[in-house]
């Protein structure tokens, strides 16, 4: 059958998937809708697989906290290049994991690409298609939740860091002294929350270094 211009734009509409990938589908799906989209999304768990080894090295980072502060998550949404992570549908993903990670009680990530958004799918067959429109490898990297009396959060200009901290008090004081240890966590990365903390194999690996220079 013949697949017109508007057809294709139609799908394009619907998937966001680009042209000549939207015509390809409407043609192995005999202009049929539904088994064009669900040709579509088979066509992101390929390019999921065939790109499971790639490294992600960009992405955002996002964190956000309960309606108390007594609870926060952070998650990083990761992709394979820069410019993928300044898409509006990757951020717009993100955006959804966040929300959903800070409604559910998920206690890894595994759990959380589980959870269903609106629509019913859930967040990891989202992930998928994503894959699949854009062509490159994107994973959830990282996934943490922090609950304290006041958790507080940072998210640096750029969302390329984010940090959370949990204090075992609440007030205007806590929260404000909070805040510059979370910037503080990250504008330096430390290692550990004090020496007793600090790993034997770190402990290890710095006293090699300072006995070699």
């Amino acid at each position: 059958m013949s697949i017109t211009a508007a057809d294709v734009n139609k799908l394009r509409q619907m998937t966001g998937a680009g042209m000549m990938d939207c015509k390809k589908a409407l043609t192995e799906a005999e202009g049929d809708f539904e088994a064009a989209v669900d040709f579509l999304r088979k066509a992101g768990q390929k390019v999921a697989a065939k790109r499971a080894d790639n490294e992600t090295n960009e992405g955002v980072v996002l964190v956000a906290l309960n309606a108390d502060h007594s609870n926060g998550k952070i998650i990083a949404l990761a992709c394979e290049t820069e410019p993928v992570s300044k898409v509006a549908d990757f951020n717009n993903l993100a955006k959804s994991i966040i929300d959903k990670a800070a409604a559910s009680h998920a206690p890894s990530a595994h759990d959380l690409l589980a959870e269903p958004l609106a629509d019913g799918r859930s967040l990891e067959g989202h992930i998928i298609d994503l894959t699949g429109k854009i062509g490159e490898k994107i994973e959830v990297s990282d996934f943490a939740l922090v609950s304290a009396d006041t958790v507080i959060a940072y998210n640096h200009p750029g969302n390329n860091i984010a940090s959370m901290v949990g204090l075992n008090k609440a007030g205007e004081m806590i929260s404000a002294a909070g805040k510059d240890v979370a910037m503080q966590i990250a504008a330096m990365a430390p290692v550990a929350l004090d020496e007793s903390s600090v790993s034997e194999e770190i402990k290890a690996k710095e006293l090699e270094i300072g006995r070699d220079q």
